[in-house]
């Protein structure tokens, strides 16, 4: 079951999310806009056997997945794990057919191997091993099969209400109760601070989020 906490519904929430999805994309159009968009830009991309998804994260969207990036941070922090913050990188495979740029990504386990990279080239180097998605307005899962052909090990899906972790097991993401990665960090503990953050700030519930997790050791 999925842990819920009384967050406002998508219903009651405001736009969260901006998309525009065109069919019959090649790859070579594909990779043509990632060039001319450049990387100063608010949009990003998903593409997948010719469906190319483009997106602009709002106010309520890119708050939710800023401050669970910082949680997974913070928790990082506390468990002596190293890291390496990916954020929404832009992960591609031209013989895959598949290409994203998620919300937020990380290398935990892989660190190591990416530690001391400039570029990130997936033909020759690791996924990321999380990413967080967030989609408030609109169902993620429909990325899950380019996540899943791009090889990321563990999702996270936060829909405005609910934290669902995933596991990538034949080639499909299943759903799991207990994050492999952090295994102590419950759903719920996740969803108590997204709304906490609200009445406290973002600073203090992030101490107060290290302070519960420290005690969980």
């Amino acid at each position: 079951m999925v842990t819920q906490v009384p967050i406002p519904s998508p219903t009651e929430l405001p736009l969260a999310e901006e998309r525009v999805i065109l069919r019959n994309i090649s790859w070579e159009t594909f990779e043509r806009l990632l060039e001319e968009s450049g990387d100063n830009r608010n949009t990003r991309f998903h593409y997948l056997d010719g469906t190319l998804e483009i997106m602009s994260p709002l106010f309520v969207h890119e708050g939710s997945n800023r401050f669970i990036a910082a949680l997974i941070e913070a928790a990082a922090d506390v468990l002596d794990m190293n890291l390496r913050r990916a954020g929404s990188v832009t992960l591609r495979q031209k013989p895959k057919k598949a290409g994203a740029e998620p919300d937020s990504s990380f290398y935990i386990q892989s660190e190591p191997l990416v530690r001391h990279l400039t570029e990130l080239d997936l033909k020759k180097d690791p996924p990321p091993d999380l990413v967080v998605e967030v989609d408030i307005t609109s169902s993620s899962d429909r990325r899950f099969p380019i996540y899943a052909r791009l090889g990321i090990p563990e999702l996270w899906q936060f829909d405005g209400k609910t934290i669902q972790y995933y596991l990538l097991q034949d080639d499909e993401y299943v759903p799991v109760q207990i994050s492999p990665t952090f295994p102590t960090l419950q759903a719920d503990m996740i969803l108590k601070y997204l709304k906490e953050r609200l009445d406290v700030g973002e600073s203090q519930a992030i101490r107060s989020f290290k302070a519960e997790l420290q005690q969980l050791r």
